[in-house]
């Protein structure tokens, strides 16, 4: 039996993987499994009113209360689900794909994502067919109420973040890149309330303009529009503005493992990093590391997700933790990865430690990084495979101290991702193309 959740909810083409039916018994699980009373979001996509349809119809048909909170980001889903004392909370997105696909993400009454055994007994309950047993009837089916001030109290809840600390943006010209998503709705007004000279593009939207060539995932458009506008920085959001992505005012890029970096150094200064730890995954950058070990503080390493991440982070106490593709997760401040947050701390952190964005993206040496995905028969078995191992170990043992490995199956694909990091360019390039040409000669296919 195919697993209906993905590492971030249901996912596929609307209307055709991911349907109203589906839709209407996910918001039907919402209740049963969380709650009477569920808020509920949506990004711009076209097909978003149509499954926000039929998931508010699964919620009233089991009784339960939908609140529409309309065009917000997700993060602010989280955050009020929190605030407005619900039992769960609802995300209709699919987050950074392209405009076609929709997505479905369910939150606890913490503002959590839920986990991997919960999704499961969702599953089976819908494919059991009996989620409409008991359903009420009459007056006792649900209702539907807008929440007209969800984007405010989203707004609010960063900007006061900000000023709680006495700090603002004054002086400070941002380039916006709202991706024709949800943030279109939010982060400009936060920043200028912050006091920043904001200069915004793509925060209009028609549906299908979503993540199509700007926004967090293609930052080249950005760039350009910081030069033109003469920004000290830019921002970028994906469609659901969970994740952000910075550049410098010459353009060079500040990722995920960069913000981090800025992020904790400060808290550590502050004495707000418990433990002295933060939070990344296997994919982060070699330079953060030895950058943050220099800093006193220990980088733990999870899985890929942030699902993983935030497990850790919940588990042992920590603070910070993200991904180097700009999903930080700041648990003083909300309950999932959060861009705008991300943004405005991340910019806080800029002006206590008295730097600019183009000192900040020159903190550490970014070790390059080569990716190949390698199509393979059997994922598993590439993995374990002698002459993979040997080739692999061979790369280790020639760049040392000053480079590493990383072979991974993907957990959508049939695919294994070999990665390698190394002191130069050149020989990231080479390792890569040698360990992958293993694989490919070993258990790769067409």
């Amino acid at each position: 039996m195919a697993r209906m959740f993905g590492t971030d909810g249901v996912r596929g083409v609307a209307n055709t993987d991911l349907t109203c039916p589906l839709a209407f018994r996910l918001g039907q699980a919402a209740v049963r499994f969380q709650g009477p009373r569920i808020i509920v979001g949506k990004d711009t996509r076209l097909s978003g009113d149509m499954l926000e349809a039929a998931v508010c119809a699964g919620i009233t048909s089991m009784g339960g209360t939908a609140l529409l909170a309309g065009v917000i980001p997700t993060p602010a889903i989280a955050l009020l689900t929190k605030q407005l004392d619900c039992d769960g909370g609802i995300v209709i997105s699919a987050s950074h794909n392209p405009p076609e696909y929709n997505g479905i993400k369910l939150f606890d009454g913490q503002g959590f994502k839920l986990p991997d055994a919960v999704e499961d007994e969702i599953q089976a309950a819908i494919e059991s067919g009996t989620m409409d047993e008991n359903r009420p009837a009459g007056d006792a089916v649900g209702v539907i109420e807008e929440v007209p001030d969800a984007v405010e109290r989203y707004v609010m809840h960063a900007v006061e973040s900000i000023k709680g600390q006495g700090i603002d943006f004054s002086g400070m010209t941002i380039a916006l890149d709202c991706g024709h998503g949800a943030s279109s709705v939010s982060s400009a007004e936060a920043l200028r309330r912050l006091g920043a000279d904001v200069h915004v593009m793509n925060d209009d939207y028609n549906g299908l303009d979503i993540n199509v060539q700007c926004g967090s995932t293609n930052l080249a458009p950005l760039k350009k529009f910081v030069a033109e506008v003469g920004a000290d920085a830019g921002i970028a959001h994906d469609g659901d503005a969970d994740r952000v992505m910075l550049v410098d005012s010459r353009g060079n890029e500040i990722d995920g493992d960069m913000m981090e970096a800025v992020l904790a150094l400060d808290m550590k200064k502050r004495g707000c990093l418990p433990g002295s730890v933060a939070v990344s995954t296997v994919m982060c950058n070699l330079g953060f590391v030895n950058f943050m070990k220099d800093q006193g503080v220990e980088v733990k390493q999870t899985k890929v997700g942030d699902r993983y991440v935030l497990e850790l982070m919940r588990e042992e106490g920590y603070a910070i933790g993200g991904e180097q593709s700009g999903h930080l997760i700041l648990l003083d401040y909300n309950s999932t990865g959060d861009g705008l947050m991300t943004a405005v701390q991340f910019l806080a952190s800029m002006v206590r430690l008295g730097l600019t964005a183009d000192e900040a993206a020159e903190l550490y040496v970014h070790y390059p990084q080569e990716l190949i995905n390698v199509r393979v028969s059997d994922k598993e078995a590439a993995l374990a495979n002698e002459a993979v191992q040997a080739a692999k170990a061979a790369a280790e043992e020639a760049m040392g101290a000053t480079g590493r490995v990383l072979l991974r199956p993907s957990g959508t694909e049939p695919v294994v991702r070999v990665m390698v990091e190394a002191a130069s360019d050149e020989d990231a390039k080479r390792h890569c193309r040698e360990i992958a040409d293993v694989v490919i000669a070993e258990l790769g296919i067409e």
